[in-house]
């Protein structure tokens, strides 16, 4: 018997009157039925959360410290569990659900350590000038409302912590929707915190459909959103809504720059393995997988063969099996998306090195070389496990091609001069510059966000609660300072 998965209405369980059914990319198998809530569920949810924003706000940090503990802890419990699920419902490769759930128990810890310690306020005297004799200002930060959380199908557990454990760190309610795609592992995040002691309107994880996420996202009582998806979808979100403070992490093409003084053998062969595996991980659904390689001409003909061999020892099949590195796509529809954008560039004169070729929902991973500019590869986030390898002359040249490009997210830079590090940091119009690997590489605490059309705002638990509150001051008069 199929199971159907309730969704979550202000702490409870709760069923609609429609299902969907959530299938295996790999085999098509049914994964589980979803329940989706009625208009008046979710008028009841956000109601329900606008009703509880003060008292969430002064909810003791200690109480918020110990719920995201808790939900740390029992991610880690359930890790193995969790991380099946995550692959039968994404197709993501058993090994990196493992780690997107060990990533999770991470963010869920930051988020203690950070409700514990934030928002203690800043004291500034104002007796500097003559009018502000015995004046003391206090700087506090406050949650600027309920907080719409909208998750991509990549990192379903994962992407849809960076969102919840921010808000419950600070006290701001939290409304999730995660993708239809793959909801069940969300639906799983809220047993965890039905667990907890949050009050019960706090928190809601509700599956609607995309086409009712416009009237979410316009209510006015949910004054900030955090999107995590694609470009065009984020824009239009943010334009629809133009006064409400949103959070877009959107797409990315990343690159990898490999530079001259990278030039040992053992340099271009970690290199190559770092640039296969990360531009293949995830079926390369991921904003900082490696989409272009751009390599100085002094290294490029001894990196091209590394980098093939290194794409080709990479292992697709099945999800469930441990060996798999590179399963399916999200859907067919993704996987055939993919082909027509390498068949458009092979047509147009891109030279195919390895790959190109499509089973269902699964695509081979590609390597092309000499890319024409006009082709959509050149220009779009391919978001599959697509590398192109491009010849430059010199650090100047690289970090141009790097800059030509519509996003921002992150950039790789294969160098071991500090000095180079830093013209890197200063030129890349990116969110991240990662030297020595692959754009790839992301700490769930740092600051993560693009420049460009890669977003606005920054996620990373500790940056993300600052996007989730203001400044308010209190100024105290007629102290003995």
């Amino acid at each position: 018997m199929t199971t159907t998965h309730a969704f979550w209405l202000a702490g409870r369980e709760a069923t609609g009157e429609a299902t969907f059914d959530v299938t295996n990319s790999f085999d098509g198998r049914l994964v589980g039925k979803v329940s989706v809530p009625t208009e008046a569920q979710v008028e009841e949810a956000v109601a329900a959360a606008h009703a509880v924003v003060d008292e969430f706000a002064a909810t003791p940090a200690h109480v918020r410290a110990a719920a995201l503990d808790h939900v740390s802890k029992r991610l880690a419990e359930r890790t193995e569990e969790i991380a099946l699920l995550i692959s039968a419902e994404n197709g993501k490769p058993i090994k990196w659900a493992r780690g997107e759930v060990g990533r999770a128990v991470s963010v869920f810890r930051f988020a203690a350590e950070e409700a514990r310690r934030w928002n203690a306020g800043e004291a500034q005297r104002l007796d500097t000038e003559a009018g502000g004799a015995g004046r003391l200002a206090l700087t506090r930060r406050i949650p600027k409302g309920v907080v719409l959380g909208i998750a991509p199908f990549n990192f379903p557990l994962n992407l849809s912590a960076h969102k919840v454990a921010p808000a419950i760190a600070v006290g701001a309610p939290i409304i999730l929707k995660p993708a239809p795609s793959t909801p069940i592992s969300s639906l799983i995040l809220g047993e965890i915190l039905a667990e907890t002691e949050l009050p019960a309107g706090s928190w809601s994880i509700l599956t609607v459909p995309n086409d009712r996420m416009p009237a979410l996202v316009k209510d006015e009582r949910l004054p900030v959103i955090s999107f995590t998806g694609s470009d065009k979808v984020g824009y239009a979100i943010q334009e629809s809504v133009p006064h409400k403070h949103c959070t877009l992490e959107l797409g990315g093409n990343a690159a990898a720059v490999v530079l001259p003084d990278w030039s040992s053998e053992a340099d271009l062969d970690w290199a190559a393995s770092r640039i296969a595996t990360f531009s293949n991980y995830q079926g390369g659904q991921s904003c900082i997988s490696v989409q272009r390689v751009i390599a100085d001409a002094s290294v490029y003909d001894r990196l091209v063969p590394k980098i093939v061999a290194a794409v080709e020892a990479q292992v697709t099949g099945d999800p469930s099996d441990a060996a798999t590195d590179v399963g399916p796509l999200v859907d067919e529809a993704a996987a055939q998306r993919v082909e027509s954008w390498v068949d458009e560039a092979v047509a147009a004169g891109a030279k195919l090195l390895t790959g190109g070729k499509r089973e269902g929902a699964t695509y081979a991973p590609t390597v092309l070389a000499e890319l024409p500019a006009g082709v959509t590869l050149a220009r779009a986030e391919v978001f599959g496990p697509v590398l192109t390898i491009a010849k430059v002359d010199g650090e100047a040249e690289a970090f141009a091609a790097v800059n030509d490009s519509d996003f921002g997210l992150q950039a790789g830079v294969f160098t071991r001069d500090l000095q180079t590090a830093f013209r890197a940091h200063r030129a890349l119009e990116v969110g991240g510059v990662i030297v020595g690997d692959v754009p790839s590489y992301r700490a769930d605490q740092m600051p993560y966000g693009g420049a460009k059309r890669s977003g606005v705002g920054r996620e990373g638990v500790r940056f993300a609660m600052d996007d989730y509150t203001y400044e308010r001051v209190l100024v105290l008069t007629g102290l003995a300072l």
